[in-house]
């Protein structure tokens, strides 16, 4: 299931997105304000973000910022009652990639919410196929012909991002924000430990291997 986040600290508008959502079947987690939304971001995986900007303790604007600050490539929608020219571009140059004024049309943010899945190769599917490899993350297996694995929740994660975008590389800490969370306690050591188990894993897969880049971190090379 496809996870979204709701930044939102209007209470009523926060109600109806999370209701809209859930009957799409996105799985829906909100929060009141940025500092609140970082705080989901610590415990819970999320595809995609909806993003009010006027709210209090941490705007819109300013998370948006330290997610990217932190490489967070997670798709963020903002929808905002502000609507000039230069609202718009501050918020795309923090990092935003769709931008929706209110009163929101939720078909409308619907259809957008679909395009940003595409572009961020995230699918509704939620498979990547790699020549004779399956990945499928509804049920967090890797297959390949009669052979099928379920890999544990964090190493499947890892696995499905850094295929998902071949040859891009992704520096531990980038991993840790995402996969961990950006306020986890675990150490980047914890990365080198999951990357060491896929490729134990998958040794014996021609399709992909996992690849460190010195000094920078890890990317994903298909084969296929």
């Amino acid at each position: 299931m496809i996870h979204i986040l709701v930044v939102e600290d209007e209470r009523n508008v926060r109600k109806l997105l999370e209701a809209v959502l859930k009957r799409e079947g996105y799985e829906v987690f909100t929060a009141e304000d940025g500092l609140k939304a970082l705080h989901v971001l610590e415990v819970q995986h999320i595809d995609l973000i909806i993003l009010d900007i006027m709210m209090p303790n941490m705007d819109g604007y300013e998370f948006a910022k330290e997610l990217r600050d932190a490489g967070s490539q997670i798709p963020i929608l903002m929808a905002t009652a502000k609507h000039l020219p230069e609202d718009k571009k501050k918020g795309f140059r923090l990092g935003t990639d769709d931008y929706m004024t209110k009163p929101i049309d939720t078909e409308e943010m619907l259809l957008r919410i679909q395009a940003l899945l595409r572009r961020s190769q995230i699918a509704s599917a939620r498979k990547l196929v790699i020549g004779k490899v399956i990945l499928d993350y509804e049920a967090l297996t890797v297959t390949r012909g009669d052979e099928k694995q379920t890999l544990p929740q964090k190493e499947f994660y890892l696995l499905y991002k850094l295929l998902s975008y071949p040859e891009r590389i992704f520096t531990r800490i980038q991993l840790m924000d995402e996969i961990w969370g950006m306020q986890s306690e675990s150490t980047d050591t914890t990365v080198n430990v999951h990357i060491n188990r896929l490729r134990k894993r998958f040794e014996g897969y021609p399709e992909f291997e996992l690849v460190s880049v010195r000094g920078l971190g890890y990317k994903a090379v298909r084969n296929t």
